[in-house]
């Protein structure tokens, strides 16, 4: 298979991934659990997974907290016009990626008030993007950030109307985390979070790459 059709299949299957999730009515702690095995199969088998080829056959999933059911929240994006367009912090070299603010989300982590702000990426078919660093970084996470949406590359966990749904169980790591050929958006200081997010992946020291014992 081509490069080219492999990236598409990658795409294809992380997409699905997604849609599977917002359509299963099990408890939320099987869907995580059936979502997790689904993605490090992914992770261990696809020729175009961020896990480099040659560590692929000892892979045996990604690390992860336990589902924290007080950090899944609806939360209504409060609209923001008027942003300029940016352009995010890179992992590595590449162009500069053009994203645009569209509004914030506000939720509460233990009685601490909490807001990030939500992006669209402007460049080919758009998408909602939401990375975000928290306390755990540069320790227990990557040192850049994680990501809770990214929909250009299928990563979407659903919305009603106004309201985003977010879920910090489903924070992943960018693909640079796994293998620094990987040049990935990281998280701008308005998306830094003062406390720990205990949930998602977390970083495994002895999976991480250099490019990201670097930046933790």
């Amino acid at each position: 298979m081509s490069d080219q059709l492999a990236l598409a299949d990658w795409r294809r299957r992380v997409a699905a991934l997604y849609a599977d999730l917002r359509s299963d009515a099990r408890a939320d702690a099987i869907r995580l659990v059936t979502f997790r095995t689904r993605k490090d199969r992914l992770f261990g088998e696809h020729p175009q997974s961020p896990i480099p080829a040659d560590a692929r056959r000892d892979f045996r999933g990604l690390a992860y907290w336990r589902h924290e059911p007080s950090l899944t929240f609806r939360a209504r994006l409060e609209r923001d016009p008027a942003a300029p367009p940016l352009a995010l912090p890179r992992s590595g070299a590449g162009d500069a990626m053009s994203y645009a603010r569209i509004g914030w989300v506000r939720f509460a982590v233990e009685g601490t008030p909490c807001r990030l702000a939500v992006y669209w990426l402007d460049d080919y078919a758009g998408g909602i993007f939401i990375p975000f660093r928290d306390a755990t970084a540069g320790r227990e996470t990557y040192g850049g950030g994680r990501y809770l949406w990214d929909s250009a590359k299928g990563a979407d966990l659903g919305s009603t109307a106004d309201e985003l749904n977010l879920d910090f169980n489903y924070a992943y790591h960018p693909s640079c985390v796994y293998d620094a050929r990987w040049s990935c958006p990281l998280s701008p200081e308005e998306n830094h979070l003062s406390i720990p997010i205990h949930a998602g992946e977390r970083l495994d020291r002895a999976g991480a790459s250099g490019e990201a014992e670097a930046a933790a």
